[in-house]
């Protein structure tokens, strides 16, 4: 059921404030990393936009996580935390609430989506926590935290829906506006929306005027949804699963939708594009969510143009395979890699030649699959796969004119 906006500012402003926020930051001062906040000259031409980038998945655990785990812990009661905590995450809650917890001898135990990326996983053990495996989305895996703290008596530690995480996350605000105090726009990841909840509400006390975006994955727009009033929903298999919620948090959308201009929606390949740009051009590791802000200016760069623009990477974790996969698959679009057909007459040398015409041109053979079996082709007949690595795609586009000015008229695949 929607709030009406007015009771929303309302029952907002009780729940956390910028006083909070600004407590919270003193309270964490010297426990977490005080990440930087930089202009990126490159992204800036790419995009339009003046970008300063919050490198966040340079704490510790690699996400800004940490923020609202430790906010949290610090403010519970000695019993509390003698009594331990769980949490239903991803992984970056989970990392954080479990790094945290080891430091101040609390007991963890986290509850994890069965696809969460393993590195994720490994990570969380490797702190100390219990790590127990459910369901398919953190839907699935909240509903499990749920009956495991009640049965084992346990303070359920929430990773959005909890005024003291919210304050904490909040502080990369405060930071980011420190650092570049003219900010105009804050662009930020949304899930269950804690991180945005703190940031919008110590951003608009400290700079009344600035616009506010969240970005959500097209697979998963529920903030979006619940906005225009259409029911929840959301699925699929993103790259950006730390964001993949169906549902956000009550207190959250409660914050959050009289503050925000708009939440954006961001596409596959725009994610894996933002990944991409954050390896070569800032060498930094980005996980999926952490690159969604980048994503939106990619995708919406009308809305962003000429303004003073910041980004929250919001975390790191993300799989090896996983990123080498999304590096690889931007080099295809990029067509610095490209599949290449060629049919010809099955005799010696062939190979030999196609290969020396392509290697005149100054591009690379990756790899080579012989295919004499194909029935679209002539008995005396041969056809080959040839994946090429070029410097960019007119460079690839000048071998397959090289290949058919020598009569072997390549199709690319």
């Amino acid at each position: 059921m929607s709030v009406p906006a007015a009771a929303v500012a309302d029952f907002s402003r009780t729940v956390v404030s910028v006083d909070d926020i600004r407590a919270a930051a003193e309270r964490l001062k010297g426990r977490i990393e005080r990440t930087p906040c930089r202009l990126s000259r490159t992204l800036s031409r790419i995009c339009g936009t003046e970008v300063w980038v919050k490198f966040e998945n340079l704490q510790f655990t690699a996400a800004y996580k940490e923020r609202g785990a430790l906010n949290k812990l610090l403010l519970m009661s000695d019993s509390e935390r003698r009594r331990g905590v769980i949490a239903a995450s991803a992984g970056n809650h989970a990392q954080a609430l479990a790094y945290h917890a080891a430091n101040l001898g609390v007991p963890a135990v986290i509850v994890m989506p069965r696809n969460t990326p393993t590195v994720k996983v490994e990570h969380t053990r490797d702190f100390g926590a219990e790590v127990v495996l459910e369901g398919e989305t953190y839907d699935e895996a909240a509903a499990r935290a749920e009956v495991l703290c009640e049965q084992r008596q346990l303070v359920f530690v929430h990773p959005f829906n909890d005024p003291d995480v919210i304050a904490g996350q909040g502080t990369v605000a405060l930071e980011m506006l420190e650092d570049a105090p003219d900010l105009e726009a804050l662009v930020v990841p949304i899930g269950g929306g804690g991180l945005m909840a703190g940031m919008a509400t110590a951003a608009k006390a400290i700079r009344p005027e600035i616009a506010l975006y969240g970005v959500e994955p097209a697979m998963y727009p529920s903030f979006t949804n619940r906005m225009r009033g259409l029911k929840s929903s959301g699925g699929g298999q993103t790259i950006a699963e730390g964001i993949a919620v169906k549902a956000v948090g009550e207190l959250t959308y409660a914050i959050l939708r009289p503050l925000i201009q708009d939440v954006l929606l961001v596409e596959e390949p725009q994610l894996e594009q933002a990944v991409a740009l954050y390896a070569n051009v800032e060498k930094t590791i980005v996980e999926g969510a952490g690159a969604a802000a980048l994503a939106a200016l990619l995708t919406y760069p009308q809305m962003f143009g000429g303004r003073k623009t910041g980004v929250v990477i919001s975390g790191g974790n993300i799989d090896s395979r996983l990123l080498a996969s999304v590096l690889t698959r931007e080099l295809v679009r990029e067509k610095r890699i490209v599949s290449l057909r060629i049919v010809g007459d099955d005799r010696p040398g062939l190979l030999g030649a196609v290969s020396n015409i392509i290697g005149g041109c100054g591009a690379n053979i990756i790899e080579v699959a012989h295919n004499r079996l194909a029935l679209d082709v002539p008995a005396k007949g041969a056809e080959f796969d040839i994946l090429i690595e070029t410097r960019d795609a007119a460079h690839s586009q000048e071998v397959v004119e090289a290949l058919r000015v020598q009569g072997y008229a390549p199709r690319q695949r």
